[in-house]
């Protein structure tokens, strides 16, 4: 059970819609909350998350229940609704700030997996655009491991599996990004040191096929032949299936050189380990 199906179980079901009927009458200015008991208050806040989830008042009725009611049951069902409620309005701040509150507060009850979770996710849902600073990619993926890690029988470990692997993903395209951007301009050694990042920190990504074969032209363009004939080397035995090997081959061949390790440095620290076998 997730999301609005997650927190809707926290009160009865006649309750709930008793209340919500009956505030629902009155303009949210009308009403004394601090007069109010904590169930009719985060009735409200139900109320809320089910006329419109992502603009509603939904979280603010929460933070009250929290504010008026510290340290009642109800306050510990409001926190967790807080930072779902917030999630959902992409206010990541202040979900965030829920979440972890709730993680502080009550370590190991029953909804901590899923406030680890909305905290997690609320560093992922802002990762979205390449360019921008990757410390919430770093954020997101650490939020997500304990996802995985500590909470891995939950029923959000599978999704926080499939999201450490799109964030670890992200973060070797950002690398790929900057390293096309040094290679366009001739800057080759600042492209290799992106491409080698890829290489030896995420090589079970998406990128890697293509970091070799970047590497390869650019060891090409400074005339490290060697270098060059093992990133193909590596290349052609790992994708040989890849459009960039045939790129790389082409390239190789075309200068009479062949996809074969050659030479040393940490290309070949890289072909021992992961061809031949050779850690040592």
């Amino acid at each position: 059970m997730t999301g609005w199906a997650k927190g809707a179980r926290y009160v009865a079901a006649v309750l709930a819609i008793g209340l919500a009927a009956g505030c629902a009458s009155k303009s949210d200015e009308s009403l004394n909350l601090e007069a109010m008991q904590a169930s009719e208050i985060f009735a409200l806040g139900e109320r809320e998350m089910k006329r419109d989830p992502r603009k509603g008042d939904g979280g603010k009725y929460f933070a009250e229940v929290e504010r008026l009611y510290p340290y009642s049951e109800w306050s510990k069902r409001a926190l967790v609704m807080q930072a779902y409620a917030f999630h959902q309005q992409k206010k990541y701040e202040e979900a965030r700030s829920a979440a972890q509150r709730y993680l502080d507060q009550y370590p190991g009850e029953e909804d901590s997996a899923w406030a680890q979770y909305l905290l997690a996710i609320s560093y992922y849902d802002q990762i979205d655009d390449i360019g921008k600073d990757q410390g919430l990619t770093f954020q997101a993926l650490q939020a997500l491991r304990v996802v995985i890690e500590e909470y891995p029988d939950s029923e959000y470990a599978r999704s926080a599996t499939l999201k450490f692997d799109l964030a670890f993903d992200h973060l070797a395209g950002k690398e790929m990004e900057i390293g096309r951007y040094y290679l366009r301009r001739g800057h080759y050694t600042a492209a290799i040191n992106r491409f080698r990042v890829v290489v030896e920190q995420f090589q079970t990504t998406s990128h890697t096929p293509e970091a070799l074969h970047r590497l390869v032209e650019s060891y090409l363009a400074l005339g490290l032949t060697g270098e060059a004939q093992t990133a193909g080397a590596i290349l052609g035995h790992n994708f040989r299936g890849s459009p960039f090997y045939d790129d790389s081959y082409r390239l190789l061949t075309g200068r009479g050189l062949s996809p074969v390790a050659e030479g040393q440095g940490w290309l070949q620290t890289v072909y021992r380990r992961t061809i031949q076998g050779k850690w040592l």
